[in-house]
């Protein structure tokens, strides 16, 4: 949603209260950052799920808090019976609790994934199991939330076929979300060795760059994501932000305007 559908009074409202610092420029006219413009853009889709004014300046402040310094490019808000779910690419937590959340299909995956089951992640991980049949379990096991087993079978995956470059970029996001950042970074570097034209490994090497305070890397990473994907939204948005952080305000509104562009 762009600014000018949102009700400017309340846009207004949500500057006067903080959370989002508009400066003016020459000209006297108001100008956001790419963090204001991303939580601008998440306001909008609260207010078009029906969540109160008030209840959204309260959940924008909150996610604000929860996540400092990371970009709210990163995660997608979500209306589920009442309440406001955050996602981003390692979990699903209700932001009034924070409780872990587990979708129906997640649901379903735990299930069938019951230790006591024929399927369980022993039968699975039996040795006559193919590369891509363990790649499948390993994302069923993350998702069923047994990170130990999804990386157990990752591996087991990758030793039978170490050209499954989507079994690395999964394995190295797994490790990434555990903190793991050294290892991520290598496995998204040997996929981008394996594959350099893969945007996805280009793009998770930015961020795990950026988590190790690596600015200059992670920009250079963003950039080769963006040169094989010019269409790659999120891309935009970080490449963005860091140069706004660097002082190159004109490169970084070259990829704002193509980040709305992107996700109007």
């Amino acid at each position: 949603m762009e600014i000018s559908k949102l009700p400017a009074a309340q846009v207004r409202r949500w500057a006067r209260a903080g959370l989002v610092t508009p400066t003016k420029d020459e000209s006297g006219h108001w100008q956001y950052s790419f963090q204001d413009l991303a939580l601008l853009r998440m306001a909008g889709q609260l207010l078009e799920a029906r969540v109160s004014p008030n209840r959204v300046t309260r959940t924008l402040r909150r996610l604000r808090d929860e996540l400092p310094g990371r970009p709210l490019s990163s995660v997608n808000l979500v209306v589920v019976g009442g309440r406001v779910v955050v996602r981003d690419r390692f979990a699903s937590w209700a932001l009034d609790s924070g409780q872990g959340e587990l979708s129906f299909e997640m649901e379903s995956v735990a299930a069938r994934l019951d230790p006591a089951g024929p399927e369980s992640a022993p039968a699975v991980l039996e040795t006559g199991a193919g590369a891509e049949d363990l790649h499948e379990a390993a994302l069923d096991l993350e998702l069923a939330g047994r990170p130990d087993e999804a990386e157990a079978a990752y591996v087991a995956a990758l030793a039978k076929d170490p050209s499954l470059v989507d079994a690395r970029i999964n394995l190295g996001r797994l490790l990434h979300g555990a903190g793991r950042l050294a290892e991520a970074e290598a496995l998204y570097r040997a996929a981008l060795e394996q594959d350099a034209g893969n945007a996805l490994a280009a793009f998770n090497l930015g961020v795990v760059l950026e988590d190790q305070k690596r600015a200059d890397a992670a920009i250079e990473a963003y950039r080769r994501a963006i040169a094989i994907d010019d269409s790659h939204a999120d891309a935009h948005f970080n490449l963005g932000r860091l140069l706004e952080a660097q002082g190159d305000r004109q490169a970084a509104l070259r990829h704002l305007s193509r980040f709305r562009r992107l996700t109007r």
